[in-house]
């Protein structure tokens, strides 16, 4: 049976006329005596109505980019902290940058570090580990899917791998720096 590749109000473009548009309808076409749609037809307003091959979607990442991230553990001053308790490091507290440029991410309040500075180091060690623990898991749970495959015993090494550098960044003192790579990606 058919899913809707595209949704209402997306930009698609249209490969049969060469142009972008924007969907404005998703048409399913229904058989009696089945829960799901036979096809799906997409109204893009120019005419006529478009099959999924048809359209295509803006190229954006693609997933196997999204687990490639580097997301680090960064150290701030942070000149709000209470000096009468004891912290990991000195009058400083992490910040996760997720992007390339090294801003964007995840950060708390000096207060509520303050509460409990130990549980925070942990979240943001958690947080930055999070892109290598999701492929460790895609990667996994594509063993389980093809056992009998003959490259398996390999993936699963690469999985088992990659969920250990995951493992430590998350539990040692200071996480590594160098990144892991997706099993099945290029490694550099």
């Amino acid at each position: 049976m058919a899913r809707a590749a595209f949704e209402k109000g997306q930009r698609v473009f249209v490969r049969a006329v060469g142009m972008w548009a924007t969907v404005e309808r998703v048409i399913p076409q229904w058989v009696k005596g089945v829960d799901e749609p036979f096809r799906i037809f997409y109204d893009v307003g120019l005419g006529r109505e478009f099959s999924a091959h048809e359209l295509a979607a803006p190229a954006g990442r693609s997933q196997r980019e999204l687990h490639q991230e580097a997301w680090t553990v960064r150290r701030i001053h942070a000149p709000g902290l209470r000096v009468d308790r004891p912290r990991p490091n000195d009058a400083t507290m992490p910040v996760v940058v997720t992007e390339t440029d090294d801003w964007g991410g995840w950060r708390v309040e000096p207060i509520e570090y303050d509460r409990d500075p130990a549980r925070i180091e942990h979240h943001a060690k958690l947080i930055a580990n999070a892109p290598r623990l999701l492929a460790a898991a895609k990667a996994l749970a594509a063993y389980a899917e093809a056992p009998e495959d003959a490259e398996a015993p390999a993936r699963l090494k690469d999985a088992i791998a990659l969920a250990q550098t995951a493992l430590r960044g998350v539990y040692t003192a200071e996480p590594e720096l160098e990144d892991a790579v997706a099993p099945g990606a290029a490694r550099a």
